[in-house]
């Protein structure tokens, strides 16, 4: 199944992203579905959304601003699909879970705070 986000609801996702890095903080997923009224499958689109995103940064060797999305659960950290995503990207080369991918992560939050990003996509 291919799961498409509309133009409307892509800008306000990159809007949202931009406000969390500005403000220096995480969004959950759940947060991001209300803020941004999506259809469902709410959150197949919002992780097709992410991923194409990650992909997006990579390849512009940014930091991945969807590592600004954690679940909301005791991690704090990203859904694994994330870590898959990055793996696949060559961005990230460990187990989705644990100390590994807890480091990185606020690794890559700290570049995603520090990073000074294009206005458009």
């Amino acid at each position: 199944m291919s799961v498409r986000i509309s133009r409307q609801h892509w800008d306000a996702l990159l809007g949202e992203l931009g406000d969390a890095q500005r403000q220096r903080h995480l969004v959950t997923y759940r947060a991001l579905i209300e803020r941004l009224a999506l259809p469902s499958p709410a959150m197949q689109t919002l992780a097709a959304a992410l991923e194409h995103l990650a992909a997006l940064d990579a390849r512009g060797d940014r930091p991945l601003r969807s590592a600004l999305v954690i679940s909301q659960g005791a991690s704090r950290l990203p859904r694994t699909g994330f870590f898959d995503c990055a793996t696949r990207l060559g961005r990230f080369p460990g187990p989705s879970d644990g100390i590994a991918a807890a480091s990185w992560h606020a690794a890559e939050v700290a570049r995603v705070f520090e990073f000074d990003y294009p206005e458009a996509l």
